[in-house]
């Protein structure tokens, strides 16, 4: 069965940074691709990040580009997301999620985390 498990999120200061960290079991980690998706209140789920199995390629939304970084550790089956210089409109719950094959769409993602809530106050 496979889990995936957020953590790392909470209530920060506009400016401030968080890590996500998302711990894989169940699954052949280094062949999957990994994103971070997130979801804002009466918003559809948007793309914020993804990387390959190797970690050797990655892929930003534009709007994080710059001050968000994803990475993985294929030893610990953990995929991890630094986030900086947040902002009010990162508020979201954030999930991460796997795949056979990186892709900035949910559809293409089997199986998901529960997710974590980041909070930004401004």
């Amino acid at each position: 069965q496979v889990q995936l498990v957020e953590s790392g999120g909470g209530l920060v200061q506009a400016g401030g940074s968080l890590r996500l960290s998302c711990a894989a079991r169940g699954l052949t980690f280094s062949s999957y691709a990994m994103a971070w998706f997130r979801q804002a209140p009466g918003k559809e789920r948007e793309f914020v990040a993804a990387i390959s199995g190797s970690g050797s390629r990655t892929n930003y939304a534009d709007f994080v580009k710059g001050r968000f970084t994803i990475s993985r550790d294929n030893a610990k089956n953990t995929v991890y997301l630094q986030m900086n210089s947040l902002k009010p409109e990162d508020t979201a719950v954030y999930y991460c999620a796997a795949a056979l094959f990186s892709s900035t769409s949910s559809t293409a993602y089997n199986y998901w985390g529960q997710g974590t809530q980041v909070t930004v106050s401004s």
